[in-house]
């Protein structure tokens, strides 16, 4: 008996260490653990390894460089193709290839935990952002904790002062969100070159022309002059097609009913429609929902204005968000 006591003990320690091992495997693997991070939505531990930031604090560094006459560079169609489907690889899951690929034409990912929201965020940013010379093309956020299912779109910020910052209290209202951020002010380049709501070779029109191909709807964010709609705060508008109107409807009366004078671009005339609005256009042709909206600067501007502009928009992202997503087409 005395010799087989210790065979007894070295065998139920086997035991134990076979299971403890399975167990960490199942765990990884649970957790999703191998070389892709979870898909946006995935079942990973809050915050894990995120670095925590105040999501509009860091918008704010980021546009804080912006000015006219400096600060872009025109991207080739090798760049525009490949940041577009990379971001279509991350919101895909598939992480690692996104960032492969993202990091061959000068893109960084990184996952931040907004302090606000309580949400992850897989920033897609310029590498050359902070250069003396920045390229200027913007960056995307992406929700990981939820599916991607909707966009919030600023063209112009600094340009159309506050819009930047109304789009992350848009973004934090609502799950499943993506925010497409330009990276210069609309005047730094040639001509309107920076302009991006009016050019199609941009990374930013890419970007959202990737996410229309998802069947993805968005709203565009402009800023207008207090003078430029005589009597109205905010002019709402479908853009150049009509797949949006009762989104736009929603939202028109969602603001109306937080004190806010509404222009109803399918009901009259008004000024700053969007009616060109490139992105708005591609929307149109592929017969997905799209708001344009202008505001006067109160709506912009950092306040109790602004939490009610960006509360009645949240109506419409969250019935965005909660639509089924539909798997993109092939490319051609």
């Amino acid at each position: 008996m005395r010799a087989t006591r210790p065979r007894i003990i070295t065998i139920a320690t086997i035991v134990l260490v076979t299971a403890a091992v399975l167990t960490a495997v199942l765990r990884a693997t649970r957790d999703g653990g191998g070389d892709e991070n979870p898909r946006p939505g995935g079942s990973a531990r809050p915050g894990g390894g995120a670095r925590q930031v105040d999501l509009s604090r860091e918008v704010a560094d980021f546009t804080s460089r912006f000015g006219p006459g400096h600060g872009y560079r025109q991207p080739g169609a090798a760049d525009r193709i490949a940041v577009a489907e990379g971001v279509g690889q991350l919101l895909d899951g598939h992480r690692a290839q996104a960032e492969q690929l993202l990091s061959r034409h000068g893109f960084t990912l990184r996952t931040v935990l907004d302090r606000v929201s309580g949400r992850r965020y897989t920033e897609v940013a310029d590498r050359t952002d902070a250069a003396v010379d920045p390229r200027g093309w913007g960056r995307v956020y992406v929700d990981l904790d939820h599916p991607p299912r909707w966009s919030v779109q600023i063209p112009h910020p600094v340009a159309d002062l506050g819009t930047e910052q109304l789009g992350v209290r848009v973004l934090r209202g609502s799950p499943g969100g993506v925010m497409v951020l330009a990276g210069a002010h609309r005047a730094a380049g040639r001509g309107n070159a920076a302009d991006v709501a009016h050019r199609q070779d941009t990374v930013f029109y890419a970007v959202c022309a990737e996410l229309v191909r998802r069947g993805m709807p968005a709203v565009q964010l402009h800023g207008m002059a207090a003078s430029a709609a005589s009597g109205y705060d905010v002019v709402a508008s479908t853009g150049a097609g009509s797949a949006g109107r009762s989104d736009g409807l929603r939202l028109a009366d969602a603001l109306g009913r937080r004190g806010f004078r509404v222009c109803r671009a399918w009901e009259r005339n008004c000024p700053l429609e969007g009616r060109l609005n490139i992105e708005g256009r591609a929307a149109d042709a592929a017969n997905v929902p799209f708001l344009h909206v202008e505001s006067v600067p109160e709506v912009r501007a950092d306040g109790a204005a602004a939490d009610r502009a960006a509360t009645a928009v949240g109506l419409v992202t969250r019935l965005w968000a909660s639509t089924s997503a539909t798997a993109p087409p092939g490319r051609p």
